[in-house]
């Protein structure tokens, strides 16, 4: 009898730790505290790193144009009511509008600022979204691009429903909005005005890029990662597996532009590959030599906007 109470006290005590370390590692992973993300709305931030140094004065330039350029301010609801945030901007009405979306744990603002100025020198109105658990928008569970496709698609039918029923939409992202714009370009339900997609330094799936920075860390990857997953099963209530931007590729239904620096540390040149290669539908893969995590455009604006403008034309 004693040993069968000893056995049931390993087996909980087991269960226990493995409840506590799915739980830290949900906290670290995909848990957004509103506390830590509404900061001074004077403030500007700039990426942590310092390849980003470099691109400091830019990245205050574009964030400081962003908020004096005439634009709009919308509030949608995503489908399970969470208020999501965004900006419009206008260059010229009835032209193309780009919907960008920012990478993990950053902001419109931060992230995209840049790409409204791109957008102009294309003649396309641009439309930058917080993603949920981001900025100002409620959550506090950030998804990698699983949940944020759903959001993906309200923006666009807000696109479609208020701004122009006839514009044609592009969907760009930059890292987790890479990632997003991928699975969204698979979506059945994805409304004929979206005419193309860009990737800029997406990974393949919430999955690799996670074990990724487990082994950045110099942790023990795959003894961690089902810790991760069980986690956001857990505590999330999404299973991270469930949908990939490589998976998605395999069922574009759109044209797709990918970008990738090939000095990227984090989300390395060869997950851009790996997507162009499983991609079916009429692609381009672009590589902006020297240019590390998110910063394509800033290293080489020129050669971003030749390629664009040729492809998408």
């Amino acid at each position: 009898m004693l040993a069968l109470w000893i056995a049931l006290g390993v087996v909980v005590f087991l269960m226990l730790a493995a409840l506590v370390t799915a739980f830290i590692c949900f906290r670290m992973v995909f848990y957004s505290s509103p506390k830590t993300r509404f900061r001074d709305k004077e403030e500007i931030t700039i990426p942590e790193g310092r390849i980003y140094e470099e691109f400091r004065e830019p990245i205050i330039k574009w964030v400081k144009a962003s908020r004096e350029l005439p634009h709009e301010n919308i509030c949608i609801k995503s489908y399970d009511g969470l208020r999501l945030y965004g900006r419009y901007y206008e260059c010229k009405k009835g032209a193309p509008i780009e919907l960008l979306l920012h990478g993990y744990r950053g902001t419109a603002e931060r992230d995209v600022s840049g790409g409204i100025a791109r957008c102009f020198a294309l003649g396309r109105n641009a439309l930058i979204a917080d993603h949920r658990a981001s900025g100002e928008c409620d959550g506090t569970v950030i998804t990698f691009g699983i949940k944020e496709s759903d959001d993906c698609l309200a923006w666009v039918n807000y696109i479609i429903n208020n701004i122009d029923k006839d514009a044609k939409i592009i969907i760009t992202g930059v890292s987790m909005g890479a990632a997003t714009v991928m699975i969204t370009a698979a979506r059945e339900d994805l409304p004929a005005n979206v005419v193309g997609a860009l990737a800029d330094c997406g990974y393949t799936s919430a999955k690799a890029i996670i074990k990724k920075v487990i082994h950045d860390m110099k942790l023990p990857k795959d003894l961690l990662y089902p810790f991760v997953k069980l986690g956001a099963r857990i505590y999330g209530r999404f299973d991270p597996d469930s949908l990939s931007p490589i998976e998605a590729m395999k069922k574009s239904r759109i044209p797709v532009f990918f970008i990738h620096g090939d000095t990227d540390k984090f989300v390395p040149y060869e997950m851009s590959v790996e997507n162009y290669n499983a991609c079916t539908a009429l692609k381009t893969l672009v590589t902006i030599e020297g240019a590390g995590h998110g910063l394509c455009y800033p290293v080489d604006p020129e050669k971003y906007l030749n390629e664009m403008r040729e492809f998408f034309d």
